[in-house]
């Protein structure tokens, strides 16, 4: 098993400068050969002689011209470089992919993800090593190429073989996530429940033994001050030193409202895992969801697709399995008692009456019971199929977020 590990940074002014030009040299790379691969592949297609562009023709024709048209790439690891050609080549492999399935009907137009070129200052990461036994870790720093040591705000917590190094940043702050391999092998479980989760917008997660977690609403509580913020952005000359420097306020903000958000996923869906050995969820439609004008705000700032990505490689390492519902599972409706369909349930209703049984529920109580019954009446299977709520493409297991799983529930 891969995992990966975000730690946040403590760089020198130097250090930080050298991040920001590999990351701008990064970002040149990527876009230098999607500029190459649309102009050959439409080459290609005029004129079916011409090879077809690979990440590997790329490389090779980077390499060529850049100590002549290029030498200030030289500056910054070749990794940098050689990584984020490689990356538009799975970026592209991707697209062909989503682009086979929605001339089969399995996706829709709008849910084709094509490379697009990379602006300065949105996702601005690189790749720091050359490879296994080129950089080290020590504690609370770690050494790069070409940077030597940089101190971290914690220490690797994996023990295994170190993989590879990706820097990156977001708003003030520099992070570098470690790949390591382990060797994992999921723990004994001695408890073998079953339990059922339903996502809301008043509670994060309903667990059906009656467990409610709430949710920080982190969005919600820095609206106002997200709204003066941006109100002051607007009214700055572009490209002046105050507003870079509203800029900066402002995505500090947004960054504290997402690790607020992060963190209290990652301790609820750590508590879930833990509970439960199967674990039924519904399979949310997050991109329709988000479609309604009334709740959108809402829905987004539970962060529905980051808690089901987090579930789906946080089961796998505790040895719990995922059971996802349809889409269109009536889980609120139904009656776990009797499994009578109250059709006409709104969103305002938070309880209702069985009218065959007489059984009084509360909406989510009862949604995270059916999903109970759900786990337990289908085969036990990981979750792993495709849903519309990830458009297609379940994230992997190796695919692991900033923060993992601490020891509170």
């Amino acid at each position: 098993m891969i995992m990966a590990h975000k730690i946040a940074l403590d760089p020198t002014a130097a250090q930080e400068v050298y991040f920001r030009r590999a990351c701008g040299t990064a970002r040149f790379a990527w876009n230098y050969a999607l500029a190459e691969w649309q102009r050959q592949y439409r080459a290609h297609r005029e004129n079916e002689g011409l090879p077809k562009p690979s990440q590997l023709s790329l490389r090779r024709q980077l390499n060529a011209v850049k100590r002549q048209q290029f030498p200030w790439m030289l500056e910054v690891t070749k990794a940098a470089v050689q990584h984020a050609i490689i990356n538009l080549g799975t970026a592209f492999k991707n697209f062909f992919e989503d682009l086979a399935k929605y001339r089969r009907g399995e996706l829709k137009r709008k849910d084709i993800r094509r490379p697009k070129f990379k602006k300065k200052g949105q996702h601005d990461a690189f790749r720091a090593d050359n490879g296994p036994g080129t950089f080290a870790c020590d504690g609370y720093r770690i050494k790069l190429p070409r940077v030597g040591w940089v101190r971290m705000r914690e220490g690797l917590r994996f023990a295994g073989k170190p993989l590879s190094v990706t820097i990156s940043r977001m708003a003030h702050r520099w992070f570098a996530s470690i790949a390591v391999e382990l060797d994992h092998v999921p723990p004994t479980r001695e408890n073998q429940a079953v339990g059922g989760v339903d996502l809301g917008v008043k509670t994060l997660a309903t667990l059906s033994d009656g467990m409610k977690i709430e949710g920080p609403k982190a969005l919600r509580r820095y609206l106002g001050k997200l709204r003066r913020l941006s109100r002051s952005l607007s009214r700055k000359v572009k490209f002046s030193a105050n507003w870079r420097k509203a800029v900066e306020r402002l995505a500090r903000l947004h960054l504290r409202i997402a690790n607020i958000r992060r963190d209290a996923l990652h301790q609820a869906t750590t508590c879930i895992v833990r509970k439960f050995a199967l674990i039924g969820i519904e399979d949310l439609n997050v991109r329709g969801m988000l479609a309604n004008r009334k709740l959108a705000r809402a829905i987004a700032d539970i962060g529905a697709y980051e808690f089901r990505r987090q579930l789906a490689y946080k089961a796998p390492m505790r040895g719990s399995q995922i059971m996802a519902t349809d889409p269109f599972f009536p889980s609120s409706k139904r009656c776990s008692v009797c499994g009578w369909l109250y059709a006409e349930l709104t969103l305002d209703e938070r309880e209702w009456t069985c009218a065959n049984c007489g059984a009084r529920h509360d909406r989510d109580e009862n949604a995270a019971i059916n999903l109970k019954q759900f786990a337990e009446s289908s085969p036990a299977t990981a979750c792993g199929a495709t849903s519309s709520g990830f458009g297609g493409r379940m994230p992997k297991v190796k695919l692991v977020a900033m923060k993992q799983e601490s020891e509170r529930g």
